[in-house]
């Protein structure tokens, strides 16, 4: 019973995998430019749908862009997932932007200001 409850893990981890390979190596849509990174996946415990976190840099536009390139190819996707899985019905992928890397940044940068004994400004904005 224990291994049927990891089964959304297990293959949340695979998709991951996939989407990463396909995005490294397939991905011919120009939307999808620029250093597009898989952070992470997550599949309800029906294995119906999944969640893919993406990490995209670049300006505003440019991952305004990406996300729509990435839901375009989200059909070829379940596809190709459903078909290197072996499931019966895969799932429907849809993206989500993962801003941990950003965050980070922004931390490091109000850190270094700090450190500096500069003020941090408190809007967010550089």
């Amino acid at each position: 019973m224990a291994s049927e409850n990891r089964r959304p893990d297990r293959v949340a981890e695979a998709i991951r995998e996939e989407v990463a390979t396909f995005l490294a190596t397939d991905v011919k849509d120009p939307r999808v430019a620029g250093l597009v990174t898989v952070t992470g996946a997550e599949v309800t415990r029906d294995l119906r749908h999944a969640t893919v976190f993406v990490s995209v840099m670049g300006s505003d536009s440019a991952r305004a862009a990406t996300f729509e390139g990435l839901e375009s190819v989200a059909g070829h996707l379940r596809a190709r997932v459903g078909r290197s899985l072996r499931l019966r019905l895969a799932p429907e992928i849809s993206f989500r932007p993962d801003e941990t890397a950003a965050r980070a940044s922004r931390i490091e940068d109000l850190l270094a200001r700090i450190k500096n004994g500069q003020p941090p400004d408190g809007d967010g904005d550089d």
